[in-house]
């Protein structure tokens, strides 16, 4: 009886659905970037060549686009934009919390209403 290659190899194949995580991507990426050969990273991990190369690629890719000095495009200015405000309101939310507390603490019963003189 004939095993697969990542057994005879002794190598641990991906994980659970034929799926890597990402870590373990990340850790075969950075084997071929230090000089290990392809081939043999893809054998001891039970994966193509081309899927290991497509890896790499991405990472690169996605390694470049983080250093470029202005956003791509308009969505990643506005995520940018709405995390500014909601840095924005969850200071005032704060600062909203801190005078109910000072305002509290004054007077036991700041908020109740007072009856009229009739």
């Amino acid at each position: 009886m004939t095993t697969g290659t990542a057994e005879v190899s002794g190598a641990v194949g991906p994980g659970r659905g034929g799926r890597m995580s990402r870590q373990r991507k990340r850790e075969a990426v950075l084997r071929l970037l230090r000089g290990e050969d392809l081939e043999l990273v893809s054998r001891s991990l039970g994966v193509t060549a081309a899927t290991l190369s497509g890896w790499r690629e991405a990472f690169l890719a996605a390694g470049e686009a983080s250093l470029a000095t202005r956003p791509v495009d308009g969505e990643v200015l506005e995520s940018n934009r709405l995390k500014a405000r909601l840095g924005e309101m969850l200071l005032e939310r704060e600062l909203l919390e801190a005078k109910i507390t000072a305002l509290e603490t004054r007077d036991p019963r700041p908020l109740t209403r007072r009856r009229s003189r009739q």
